[in-house]
C-alpha cells in the first residue's frame, strides 16, 4: 500500500476558523457605493395570463428608485438557463417573477413590492403527472417546448432522450433500455415482486438563500458578479451572453456558498445582470427563505412502476420499469435514474422506460446525484423484498447479482472499473452488520442499501507557484464545497513534497484563475486533483532544474 505523508492526515478546514468566528464573507456581506436593493413581485398562480401591471403606486413609495417589468428589459427567449427572467405575458408556475422593485434600502424595495398591482386571468394548470400527461392537458408551452437541458452535463446526469411527439405536448422525452427476453425471464422466476414508488419534490434546504450582487464596468460594458455559485465559469459564460459582451469582460467572484448540494449552478444571476445593465448601478439581490423554496431547483418528483424476478438459485432474472419524472415548466433530464436502476445489478432480461413530463411548477435540478437516490431506493427495495419472499438473505442475493467490471451497462457498453461486489462483501463482514440481530433486539434497526454515480466530466486547470520562502501557492478557479480546498492542499503538498502547512490554496475569481468546471457530479477531487498534481510536479521539476 502506498504510504502518504500529506494525504489522509486530519487537517482543519482552510476556512474553518473564519466560519466559526463569523469572519467569512458571503455575498450578502458585499456593500458597494450606490447599491440598489432588489425585491421580486411574484405570481400566486401556477398558470395565468398577465393582463396588466400597475407600478404607479410603488413608484410613489419613498426610497423606491424604479420598478421594472419584462417590457423594460431585453426580450430574451425562454430556455432552462433563462428560466428566471421576468414573465412577459403569461406565468407558468407559482412564484415566477413578474416585476422587480429597486430601492435605496431593502425596506423601501419591500414596501414597493406591496404597492405593485398585477391583474391576472387564471388559466387551467397541469400540476400532477397524470394531469400533465393527459391528451387534453393544459400545455406548458402551447407553441413548442424551449430547448436545452440546463446543467445535467456538469453533474454527469445527462442521458439522451428523444421526444416522439409531433405536436406540442407536455411529454418532453423518452429513453428506453432493453435487453434479452422479458417473458422468458419472468417465466424462469420463482418470485416476482411488482410495486409502485413515488417520491416528492425535495428542496436542498441550504442555509444561505440565493444572494447575488452585480456591478457594471463602465469601461468594458461587462460586469463583476458576486455569487455563491458552484460553477463560476458557467455563470461567466451565461452572463456574458445576456449582456452581449465577451466572457473576459465578466468577472465572477465566487463567494462561499452557504450550502448548495447541486442547486447553485445558475439561478437569478442573468436577471440581476440585465437589471444592473439597465440601471447602471450595483444591484444587491437576495431571496427570502419562502421565495427560495418556491423558485429555485429542488429534486424532482418521480414515479416508478417496477417489477423484478428472482430465480430459485438466488439469481435475478428480469426487470421491467416505467419511470416518469416531473420536470416542472422547462425540459430537463434525470434519465440517469433509469441508467443506474438497471445497472447496479445484472439482469439478463430487462426493459426500462424513462419519460420526462412538464407541469406548471418550477423546474427541478440537481440534489446530490440527481435521480440516483430515488433509483437506488427503488431497486434495493425490490431486491430486498424478493429475497425475503424467497427465504434468502438479501445481502447474499445482492452479492450474487452485483454488476462487475465488464458486465453490460443498459446501453450495451461494458461496466468500467467498479467494486460493488467488494463493497458488499466488506459490509457483510462488518461488525455492525454481523451484530444486527442484537441491535434489533435493542430497538435499533440496521439496513443496507447501495448508491453509485458515474461521475461528471469537465476540464480543470490549476497553477502552482513556488514562493520566496519555499512554500507554494495553488491557484484554482473552482468553487469550494465540502472542504475541497483543504483536500487540494493535501494533494499539492504530497506532489511537491512539502508539509500541508507550507501550502496556500487560493480560490481565485474568473479573471485570474484558469478555467475550471463546476463543482458538481462528485468529480472535484478526481478532476481537479490530477491538474494540481501535474502543476505541482512541474513546479518542483523547474525548481530543481534552476537549483
Amino acid at each position: 500500500m502506498t504510504e502518504y505523508k500529506a494525504i489522509g492526515r486530519e487537517l482543519p478546514l482552510t476556512d474553518g476558523d473564519r466560519k466559526v468566528t463569523g469572519h467569512l464573507k458571503f455575498a450578502a456581506d458585499v456593500q458597494l457605493p450606490g447599491m440598489l436593493h432588489a425585491r421580486l413581485v411574484t405570481s400566486p398562480y401556477a398558470h395565468a395570463r398577465i393582463t396588466s401591471i400597475d407600478v404607479s403606486a410603488a413608484l410613489e413609495v419613498e426610497g423606491v428608485t424604479a420598478v421594472l417589468t419584462a417590457a423594460d428589459l431585453p426580450n430574451i427567449p425562454p430556455t432552462a438557463r433563462n428560466r428566471l427572467m421576468l414573465a412577459r405575458d403569461r406565468v407558468i408556475f407559482a412564484g415566477q417573477p413578474v416585476a422587480i422593485v429597486l430601492g435605496e434600502t431593502l425596506a423601501a424595495a419591500q414596501d414597493g413590492v406591496e404597492h405593485v398591482w398585477v391583474d391576472y386571468d387564471p388559466l387551467p394548470a397541469a400540476i400532477s403527472l397524470d394531469e400533465a400527461a393527459a391528451d387534453n392537458a393544459p400545455l406548458v408551452w402551447p407553441t413548442g417546448k424551449p430547448g436545452e437541458t440546463g446543467e445535467a452535463d456538469a453533474h454527469g446526469a445527462a442521458v439522451d432522450t428523444a421526444s416522439g411527439e409531433n405536436k406540442p405536448s407536455n411529454k418532453t422525452g423518452e429513453t428506453t433500455f432493453t435487453r434479452g427476453d422479458i417473458a422468458a425471464g419472468f417465466a424462469a422466476s420463482a418470485v416476482i415482486v411488482e410495486r409502485t414508488f413515488t417520491t416528492s419534490i425535495v428542496h436542498q434546504a441550504y442555509m444561505e438563500p440565493v444572494t447575488i450582487v452585480v456591478q457594471m464596468d463602465d469601461w468594458t460594458g461587462g460586469a463583476t458578479v458576486w455569487t455563491g455559485t458552484q460553477a463560476p465559469f458557467y455563470v461567466r459564460e451565461q452572463v456574458a451572453d445576456v449582456l452581449g459582451v465577451t466572457e473576459t469582460a465578466v468577472r465572477v467572484i465566487p463567494t462561499p456558498p452557504g450550502g448548495a448540494f447541486g442547486a447553485k449552478f445558475l439561478s437569478y444571476e442573468l436577471l440581476v445582470a440585465i437589471v444592473a445593465q439597465k440601471m447602471n448601478r450595483p444591484i444587491r439581490f437576495a431571496l427570502t427563505r419562502s421565495e427560495d423554496m418556491l423558485a429555485t431547483t429542488p429534486a424532482p418528483a418521480m414515479r416508478f412502476h417496477a417489477k423484478i424476478g428472482l430465480g430459485s438459485d438466488g439469481k435475478l432474472t428480469a426487470l421491467t420499469a416505467n419511470i416518469t419524472v416531473d420536470n416542472g415548466c422547462f425540459p430537463s433530464s434525470h434519465g440517469i435514474a433509469a441508467y443506474l436502476m438497471s445497472s447496479y445489478y445484472h439482469f439478463p432480461h430487462m426493459h426500462v422506460v424513462y419519460r420526462d413530463v412538464m407541469t406548471h411548477k418550477f423546474s427541478p435540478g440537481a440534489y446530490r446525484a440527481p435521480g440516483a437516490t430515488q433509483a437506488s431506493f427503488v431497486i434495493d427495495s425490490l431486491v430486498d423484498e424478493a429475497a425475503r419472499q424467497a427465504g434468502l438473505d438479501p445481502l447474499t442475493v445482492k452479492i450474487a447479482n452485483a454488476s462487475k467490471p465488464g458486465d453490460p451497462l443498459p446501453d450495451g457498453s461494458p461496466w468500467p472499473i467498479m467494486g460493488l461486489d467488494k463493497v458488499f462483501e466488506a459490509a457483510q463482514n462488518h461488525p455492525v452488520w454481523q451484530n444486527r440481530a442484537t441491535a434489533q433486539a435493542n430497538g435499533r434497526g440496521v439496513g443496507l442499501g447501495i448508491g453509485g454515480w458515474m461521475g461528471g466530466l469537465e476540464p480543470m486547470s490549476a497553477s502552482v507557484r513556488l514562493l520566496r520562502n519555499g512554500n507554494i501557492q495553488v491557484v484554482v478557479g473552482s468553487a469550494d464545497l465540502t472542504g475541497t480546498l483543504t483536500g487540494f492542499k493535501q494533494v499539492a503538498a504530497e506532489a511537491f513534497g512539502l508539509d500541508p502547512d507550507q501550502v496556500e490554496v487560493v480560490q481565485a475569481d474568473t479573471s485570474v484563475a484558469a478555467y475550471a468546471g463546476g463543482a458538481g457530479g462528485s468529480k472535484m477531487m478526481y478532476s481537479m486533483g490530477p491538474a494540481i498534481i501535474q502543476a505541482a510536479e512541474d513546479a518542483r521539476a523547474q525548481a530543481f532544474e534552476i537549483a
